[in-house]
């Protein structure tokens, strides 16, 4: 599989499930929620910066909307993200800060956005005299949507006893527009990501005055997080931060080259009116931040688009997945894991878009534009008989196997040669899921992002019945444990030889060794020579 063929169209593909989820979860601000703090009061808590007021719930604290950077507005749009500026007196920090600029769909909903948005927030424990391992949740959405409030994290700090600070990063074109006129060669790009390094120094700097242990700190992502997780795990600006990490549902192939990225972005700049240049860095530091919402799109094709992070970069010198196959990721131990049905979110966001379901005559039309020209071999391996002649539940399956599942196993082999690894597979098919998605012609199972729900309270969509609760209470206290030693638990065999991965389920979890063949990685990989 060459990355300009079959690698680059189902990366696109996969961007699409990315943008798409964003607006299947809620962003209401905190709930009944929590701080730390170094003074008597708990709801106080001291950064180098200044005070915090947070607000206390009987069995956990939130300190929201923190600032670990400065704003990146004129002079410092498309900089690296300098240092926060101090406050006098206390900060409110009851309420998470803005989204960053993302767009016009997260308006429609009416979620407040902000160029103005680098903050974080931490959920605490109550206070006591010993330090907790600290979780750093970095969140989906395709880099170009999403936020940290997302997630209500309060059932990792309760059950699980952790400390977790998620945060807000620069997405879209104001986090990865690449120009050659923004900065130094190589210095362009990838600022989002800088921006999660300086919330991780913030965390190594700071996290003690909230109860938290700076020496063990675990970076987490789904989705577009769980690929920023893949990159700072070949980052040498991360090394370092972190001694541990979590992959969720993210591929770490969806990077882009320098070039190709320098490319796009000039095109992006003379659309926007800044062609010229002499002055298109002043040109596009002076533009409305309304006017720059829409992403910077790196790769199209078809329907599909692909933005992100720069390899290439001072940031991102390198390929992850290069680096992993090649043994030269943070030795760190790392928990790593797909669902069953990844991509019947897509198909089913797709079809309420539409309003008409894929036809059998359209599959080979699917297929091509997904995987170039392996389709044939693909329709070979993925028959509509198999899925009862279904075609979302097949192209599903196809792009499930060959874009999530197949790449997570090649990242899984190449990370275990090196340190303790373990995997998952999440595979509740009656997960719940927001209300428009369960009233289709096909199931979407366990599809992309329906696992957060386990971990955190996100709303939007049924309450998990007991048997699911069950599951949420085995997977936060895997995940806690994993924060705080290392390993998830007794029960959850590392990556080995017999490629041992558990499969979590809510009639009882267990370790499956046949993930490989059922996902047909051997064709896959067969694809890439």
């Amino acid at each position: 599989m060459r990355r300009e063929s079959f690698g680059r169209r189902a990366t696109t593909i996969l961007v699409a499930v990315l943008v798409l989820i964003a607006g299947c979860a809620r962003d209401d601000g905190p709930a009944a929620t929590t701080p730390t703090a170094p003074p008597a009061d708990p709801a106080l808590a001291n950064t180098a910066t200044g005070t915090v007021r947070g607000t206390v719930a009987p069995d956990h604290r939130l300190f929201a909307g923190i600032p670990y950077a400065a704003p990146p507005v004129g002079p410092l749009r498309w900089q690296p993200p300098a240092p926060a500026q101090s406050w006098p007196g206390v900060r409110d920090a009851t309420h998470t800060g803005p989204r960053c600029m993302q767009d016009g769909s997260d308006l429609e909903m009416g979620r407040q956005t902000s160029e103005d948005c680098l903050t974080l927030n931490v959920w605490t424990p109550p206070p006591s005299d010993a330090k907790r391992a600290v979780m750093v949740w970095i969140h989906g959405g395709a880099f170009i949507n999403g936020s940290s409030g997302i997630y209500d994290s309060r059932w990792l700090a309760t059950r699980g006893d952790v400390v977790v600070v998620t945060l807000n990063y620069r997405l879209g074109a104001l986090g990865f527009l690449a120009h050659p006129a923004l900065g130094p060669p190589g210095a362009v790009g990838n600022y989002g990501l800088a921006d999660q390094q300086a919330a991780l120094r913030w965390v190594h700097d700071n996290i003690a005055n909230f109860g938290g242990d700076p020496d063990a700190v675990t970076i987490a992502g789904e989705s577009a997080g769980g690929m920023s997780v893949c990159d700072h795990l070949v980052a040498p600006g991360s090394e370092g931060l972190f001694r541990a990490a979590i992959i969720q549902s993210g591929p770490c192939q969806a990077q882009l080259a320098l070039p190709d990225a320098q490319r796009a972005s000039v095109d992006y700049a003379r659309a926007a009116g800044c062609g010229d240049m002499r002055t298109v860095a002043a040109c596009l530091r002076a533009l409305p931040a309304e006017k720059l919402r829409k992403p910077v799109w790196y790769y199209r094709i078809g329907d599909d688009a692909l933005s992100g992070p720069v390899t290439g970069t001072k940031v991102l010198p390198v390929d992850p997945m290069t680096e992993i196959a090649e043994g030269r990721a943070a030795k760190v131990p790392v928990l790593i894991g797909t669902n069953h049905d990844e991509f019947t979110l897509f198909v089913a966001l797709e079809y309420l878009r539409q309003k008409k379901p894929y036809t059998e005559a359209q599959y080979p039309q699917l297929l091509a534009q997904t995987f170039g020209r392996h389709a044939a071999e693909v329709a070979t391996h993925y028959p509509l008989s198999r899925y009862g002649g279904s075609v979302p539940l097949a192209y599903s399956a196809a792009v499930t196997d060959g874009v999530f599942a197949c790449v997570a196993d090649r990242i899984t082999e190449g990370l275990a040669k090196e340190d303790s690894v373990y995997a998952y597979e999440f595979d509740d098919r009656g997960a719940p899921a927001p209300d428009p998605l369960r009233n289709l012609p096909f199931p979407v199972g366990a599809s992309h992002s329906l696992e957060l729900r386990y971990l955190f309270d996100i709303g939007g969509a049924p309450p998990l019945n007991p048997d699911q609760r069950v599951l949420s209470d085995q997977m936060i206290d895997a995940w806690s444990q994993f924060v705080r030693d290392g390993h998830p638990g007794d029960d959850w065999p590392a990556f080995d030889a017999q490629e041992k991965r558990l499969s979590l389920r809510p009639d009882g979890s267990r370790v499956d060794t046949n993930f490989d063949q059922a996902r047909q990685c051997p064709f896959w990989a067969g694809l890439e020579e």
